[in-house]
């Protein structure tokens, strides 16, 4: 650990201030030169560490992994620069990444919330209607302030997507963890299952992929912020591809979903929708992707001051993280170039430091 670090480009403190001159001492950052010389000196643009929203540590494509894959999926999400992960959902006790200074900081939401035989198997606690309460105050209690529920899933029966759970269950279910001081996300792909979760007070909707005109007024209204997931969305046109012999109606759902994604985001973000990053790593998708669905949104429409607002300075306001200011940890990403100007410089990063460590050091200074 270097002890004093000197950043000596632009710091991008929010998304409209610039400053220069900042420095880590014994890892947290101040605007006031100390008295001793740096022993490391790191130059390019400094962002505070990309947040990402929804992640799933200690999560594979069968349930949960063992420790050393967990240690692995949380180091590829630091080398990317992805320094504050919000868990959506792991069936593994991640706790102990949480005591390690050398992984990123973890908000645990603990295990999805899913209805019986509707969803993938070993990845949530699958209960009927009347344990939803009770399930989602366990999981408040246990949880670092997220709970997160299976909105949505496939209907054998039906053939398509439906809701997971009646809708005033859902309501009370919300009430209780808002009673217990928890915020709750769902996992929502269909259209209807958004008007639910807005009925019953939801405080996040993951993937969002559902969104129409009618929901928009109601989200900017409720501040109800949306995380698209938009490298997982691109997964639909071979889930649907899969499914489509025996379920062509979900298979086309799907599809239509897939069509419209980044319409969606674009709409949400112009009528003043909050948006943050998430990749859903954690299953089919790899971690460390975090600057993947920064494109992904760029791609959508959204500028990159706005992507940038998403993935640091906004995302962390949100989540009651620390940014840039006096006396916050030392937790930051440098670029190579304004990011504001040209965004893929985040897939590529100078350097990134995690709690006044340097964990990733190229074109190094002193």
């Amino acid at each position: 650990m270097a002890n004093i670090i000197e950043f000596s480009g632009p710091v991008l403190v929010s998304a409209d201030e610039e400053r220069r001159g900042l420095w880590s001492v014994d890892g947290q950052l101040t605007f006031d030169r100390p008295s001793a010389p740096p022993d490391a000196v790191l130059d390019g643009w400094v962002l505070p560490g990309f947040v990402d929203a929804h992640c799933h540590i200690g999560l594979g494509v069968g349930g949960a992994v063992d420790e050393q894959t967990t240690l692995a999926q949380a180091q590829a999400d630091l080398d990317a620069g992805t320094l504050l992960i919000r868990d959506a959902g792991s069936p593994t006790d991640t706790r102990w990444v949480q005591q390690r200074e050398d992984l990123p900081r973890l908000l645990r939401a603990g295990r999805h919330i899913a209805r019986s035989r509707r969803y993938l198997r070993g990845l949530g606690h699958e209960i009927e209607p009347s344990e939803l309460v009770e399930t989602v105050r366990k999981e408040a209690r246990d949880g670092d302030g997220w709970v997160k529920l299976v909105g949505d899933w496939i209907d054998r029966d039906m053939g398509d997507l439906a809701s997971s759970f009646p809708a005033k269950t859902v309501k009370d279910a919300i009430a209780a963890a808002h009673d217990e001081g928890a915020r709750v996300t769902a996992h929502c792909f269909a259209e209807g299952t958004i008007d639910e979760m807005l009925d019953a007070d939801i405080d996040c909707i993951e993937h969002a992929t559902g969104l129409l005109p009618r929901h928009i007024p109601r989200l900017v209204e409720q501040s109800v912020p949306i995380v698209p997931t938009l490298v997982n969305i691109a997964t639909f046109p071979d889930i649907a591809d899969q499914a489509a012999a025996k379920f062509p109606a979900y298979a086309q759902h799907m599809v239509r979903l897939w069509e419209r994604r980044r319409e969606r985001v674009a709409e949400a973000f112009e009528a003043g929708v909050a948006i943050y990053t998430g990749t859903d790593a954690g299953s089919v998708i790899k971690h460390g992707r975090i600057a993947d669905e920064m494109a992904e949104l760029h791609d959508a429409g959204l500028p990159p001051l706005a992507v940038l607002e998403a993935a640091t300075w906004g995302a962390r306001r949100w989540l009651g993280a620390q940014g840039i200011a006096e006396r916050a940890s030392a937790d930051v990403v440098v670029c190579d170039a304004d990011p504001r100007r040209q965004l893929d410089t985040v897939s590529s990063l100078r350097h990134v430091v995690l709690r006044g460590n340097i964990v990733l050091r190229r074109n190094a200074g002193l």
